[in-house]
């Protein structure tokens, strides 16, 4: 179970943090559009590598650079195994998830900084 779900509530919980955090994020084009999922356990880092062309193939490929959804969690395990659940689910229920906190799919990037 993730340490904290959902965009509006973690940031908060993640700068006030000292043991160490696990991301699994989705970044996506524009609204609706190619979905990303990662895991990663600097999140600022690793949105800064894509938006910068250096977050692998398949970002520059598609352009999926917008943070659109993030989950915190205190462990890596706990982080991949989640990362793969959301790789395997259908494209309505991702969406359905970042919908629910990012109705407008608003960037979330500068949040984090």
């Amino acid at each position: 179970m993730p340490a904290s779900t959902g965009v509006l509530r973690i940031w908060g919980e993640v700068l006030g943090r000292t043991m160490r955090s696990f991301f699994v994020y989705m970044l996506t084009n524009w609204m609706r559009g190619t979905l990303y999922i990662g895991v990663t356990n600097d999140i600022a880092r690793r949105i800064y590598e894509h938006k910068s062309g250096k977050g692998g193939s398949f970002s520059r490929r598609y352009g999926t650079s917008r943070l659109v959804y993030v989950e915190t969690f205190d462990s890596i395990s706990a982080a991949i195994q989640r990362e793969k659940t959301l790789k395997r689910w259908p494209r309505v229920w991702k969406i359905r998830t970042i919908e629910k906190d990012n109705p407008e799919w608003r960037d979330l990037y500068d949040e984090i900084l």
